[in-house]
């Protein structure tokens, strides 16, 4: 997907690069990767996490946003990926950014081309970021949550949901489980 002119960019020339640019891109290693078309579940349930994140932070009243799909995460000077949803706090002043610096909370939700990644690469990538505490990996298949939790001395807690509520603190806000999934 990339030409010889696009070998070995760096995050900031990815971004310039990126900007109006059709398709869904992310940064790997220095070169820029086309994200596959989504299927209806998919988008479906990218949908109600972000609602469900939405809500779950109005009702907190705390100085957190959600954004959905479209924000850039640095990773690292040749890395960046775009989660499907993620929530940061303190909300950033500048909404003319495509990246978000901080996130707090990112979500995945797998299909079958990025399921390998998802649980991988950004796994280890998302962590490898200290504002990160909370990795959600969404199944829409299966209608499971798999949770990745910052936890003591930076061990990473892993939990599996189907259902009740979720707490991720930092940056304190709850939701109900199944409200990060398409109904049908």
């Amino acid at each position: 997907m990339a030409d010889a002119a696009q070998k070995d960019m760096d995050v900031d020339a990815f971004l310039v690069w990126a900007d109006g640019r059709d398709g869904r891109w992310e940064l790997r290693d220095g070169q820029p990767l086309l994200m596959a078309p989504e299927r209806a579940l998919h988008a479906l349930t990218k949908y109600a996490a972000q609602k469900a994140l939405e809500a779950a932070t109005k009702r907190a009243r705390l100085p957190c946003r959600m954004f959905p799909d479209g924000m850039t995460v640095r990773i690292s000077p040749r890395t960046a990926f775009e989660p499907d949803a993620l929530v940061v706090s303190p909300s950033p002043h500048d909404l003319g950014a495509m990246e978000i610096p901080n996130p707090v909370v990112v979500v995945e939700v797998l299909s079958p081309s990025t399921a390998a990644d998802d649980h991988g690469v950004k796994l280890d990538g998302y962590f490898s970021l200290p504002s990160v505490e909370h990795y959600l990996i969404l199944d829409a298949d299966r209608r499971v949550m798999i949770w990745h939790k910052r936890g003591q001395a930076d061990a990473i807690e892993t939990r599996i949901l189907r259902d009740g509520e979720i707490r991720l603190d930092p940056p304190g806000i709850e939701a109900e489980v199944g409200a990060f999934f398409a109904t049908e």
